[in-house]
């Protein structure tokens, strides 16, 4: 007799390994995050803040360059688009996360032991894909720019800054920026939430890790939201004084996510 349900089940494995159940989340939980993270970052601040002067300074080079290679309207995506490289740049954070909840060592020469660890290709995969984001907001912007403004090459900062604030071009592509920037933001957000953590902690695939962030954020709509603006309001804040902030926010941050990611994904 032929098996009814064999098509189902088929179904079932071409979908991939389940997904872990996802916990219900409230804005206690992203407090008591932050407190976590507050917490690890205190515990070992002068190894950790080494670590996390890696993203500012990236961030100030690439700043720079915009400068250096006259392409100064791309400052701004260029900032703003380099948080989406945020989960990534703080792979080292959470491995120290998983070691102090875990009460092993997490000194120093543990800080980068996630870098020999048997998920970093999916861990780099994850990494090139949300680089690959960053590159096509980059290119987004740079189109809505040349179609609205199409500013010369050797237009000065005053001029450029003038036509942007003061001309309806110029809003047009305030707004149109930020409405796909923002699409570019949810995307990143909602794959990477809780993938990176996922990954180092249960070793598993990228499809496996992606599709669970995705449902984290389907199952804590509102509260993932708030995340991803107090994600969003630290970072600014840290950027402001020439980025010096993010040697703070950023470990904060990491650990918070590593903390986040432990509420959200069951057990």
């Amino acid at each position: 007799m032929a098996d009814i349900n064999a098509p189902l089940r088929a179904a079932a494995r071409d979908q991939g390994p389940a997904l872990p159940r996802i916990n219900t989340i409230t804005v206690a939980d992203l407090r008591d995050a932050l407190a976590r993270g507050w917490e690890d970052f205190k515990a070992q601040p002068s190894h950790l803040v080494f670590v996390a002067l890696i993203y500012p300074v990236i961030g100030v080079l690439l700043a720079q360059a915009t400068v250096s290679f006259n392409i100064f309207p791309l400052l701004f995506p260029l900032l703003g688009g380099f948080a989406l490289l945020g989960p990534f740049a703080a792979i080292a954070l959470y491995e120290v996360s998983r070691r102090r909840e875990r009460q092993l060592d997490s000194g120093w020469e543990h800080a980068f032991a996630v870098l020999r660890s048997p998920a970093i290709s999916q861990i780099l995969l994850l990494g090139a894909m949300l680089t690959g984001l960053f590159i096509a907001w980059l290119i987004c912007a740079w189109v809505i720019y040349r179609g609205l403004l199409g500013l010369p090459a050797d237009v000065s900062t005053a001029d450029f800054l003038r036509t942007v604030f003061t001309t309806p071009q110029g809003w047009m592509m305030i707004v149109a920026g930020n409405l796909v920037g923002l699409l570019f933001a949810i995307v990143a957000f909602s794959i990477s939430v809780v993938a990176f953590p996922q990954i180092i902690d249960r070793r598993v695939d990228v499809a496996t890790a992606v599709r669970t962030s995705i449902a984290a954020v389907e199952h804590n709509p509102r509260v993932m939201v708030i995340w991803g603006l107090i994600v969003s309001g630290l970072l600014v804040l840290g950027s402001l004084p020439l980025l010096v902030g993010l040697v703070v926010v950023m470990p904060v941050l990491g650990h918070a996510s590593w903390h986040l990611y432990r509420k959200v994904v069951d057990g």
